[in-house]
């Protein structure tokens, strides 16, 4: 048996998920400092953000660490993931934030387009735009022909695409 509980939820109910438990391990090994940030309190902060509805179930809705906050909203990068695999000519995508002056944070994808045929960005927006809110949809957009870099379990590694990818002009000005 877990405790769940959410860190600083927003107003849509979303923070950070918090587990403890006789199950939950006390610590790092040998990472004493690592250990002070991430067990506050007998609790396990998960950098997950997620919510817990009114049954109990908890949804899981992006990284801390991935979240992009442009101008105060808050964007999940998974929602916009999701989003883009459905987009014509799209085999792969991650999203991630891109650094911007006044808004401190903009939307940015990198794409992986399917093989054997042209990428065109036009249809990719117009299938944004009818499932996400116009705020989501990304202003920036990389094309690249090499799969996405993953770890050894499949997950996407963003850091190197947040620190490594030449944006260029945005594609649209919202």
């Amino acid at each position: 048996m877990v405790d769940l509980a959410l860190d600083q939820p927003d107003e849509a109910g979303v923070g950070e998920l918090l587990v403890r438990g006789p199950n939950v391990v006390p610590g790092y090994w040998n990472k004493p400092e690592a250990t002070r940030e991430t067990f506050v309190d007998g609790w396990l902060h998960t950098g997950d953000l997620a919510r817990i509805d009114d049954q109990g179930l908890v949804h899981i809705v992006d990284r801390a660490k991935d979240l992009i906050n442009r101008g105060g909203e808050n964007v999940y990068s998974v929602e916009v993931e999701n989003a883009l695999a459905g987009a014509p000519g799209v085999a792969d995508a991650a999203v991630v934030a891109v650094p911007d002056e006044m808004l401190g944070e903009k939307v940015g994808a990198v794409v992986v387009p399917l093989p054997g045929s042209p990428f065109e960005i036009a249809p990719v927006l117009e299938h944004l735009r009818a499932v996400l809110a116009d705020f989501k949809v990304p202003q920036f957009f990389a094309v690249r022909d090499e799969p996405l870099p993953r770890n050894p379990g499949g997950k996407i590694l963003k850091r190197p695409l947040r620190e490594g990818t030449d944006w260029g002009p945005p594609v649209h000005g919202r």
